[in-house]
C-alpha cells in the first residue's frame, strides 16, 4: 500500500527502472534540462545536445531521436534529475560523469552565452553527480575550449 501511495505521488520510481533507462537517455534527460532550463527551446542548443549524445554514446541519428522524444515525455513528467544522477552513479565512472557535465556546459555555451538558470541546472546536476567543484569549473573551462 505505501509503495502504491509512493508512485501516486513520484514518478522516480518508473525512472529508476535500470529495464528502461540507459546512460544515453539518463543523460539526454539532464542534457535536456539544461536545454530547457531558461524557459527557451533553443535549436542551436538542441542541435548541440544531440550531437553530444550521438558523439559519446556512438549511436545513430534515428537512435538519437527516439532518446529526445523519450527525454521530453520523461522531463514533462518529471519532478526532477534526482533518479537519472542516481542511476548515472552506479553506471558510470567519475571521468564518464566529467564528461557529461563537460556536454552539459557545451550545450549552455551553444548560444549568447550562459544564462544563470543553465548555469544552477548545471551546477545542482555536477553536485548531484558527486563531482568536486573543481571539476564543475574544469568542465566549465573545458567547454569553453572546445
Amino acid at each position: 500500500m505505501l509503495s502504491s501511495l509512493r508512485k501516486l505521488f513520484s514518478r522516480e520510481e518508473e525512472i529508476e527502472d535500470g529495464a528502461v533507462l540507459d546512460p544515453a537517455l539518463a543523460a539526454a534527460a539532464l542534457m535536456f534540462e539544461v536545454v530547457w532550463a531558461d524557459h527557451e527551446i533553443s535549436q542551436t542548443e538542441l542541435d548541440t545536445a544531440k550531437h553530444l549524445l550521438k558523439q559519446m554514446f556512438s549511436v545513430q541519428e534515428d537512435v538519437v531521436m527516439g532518446i529526445v522524444a523519450d527525454a521530453e515525455v520523461r522531463l514533462k513528467e518529471s519532478v526532477g534529475v534526482h533518479g537519472y544522477t542516481n542511476f548515472l552513479n552506479d553506471a558510470m565512472t567519475e571521468e564518464e560523469k566529467f564528461s557529461v557535465v563537460t556536454a552539459l556546459w557545451q550545450i549552455a555555451l551553444a548560444e549568447d552565452g550562459i544564462d544563470v538558470m543553465e548555469e544552477h541546472s548545471i551546477r545542482k546536476t555536477s553536485d548531484l553527480l558527486y563531482l568536486s567543484h573543481s571539476r564543475f569549473i574544469e568542465a566549465k573551462l573545458k567547454a569553453k575550449a572546445l
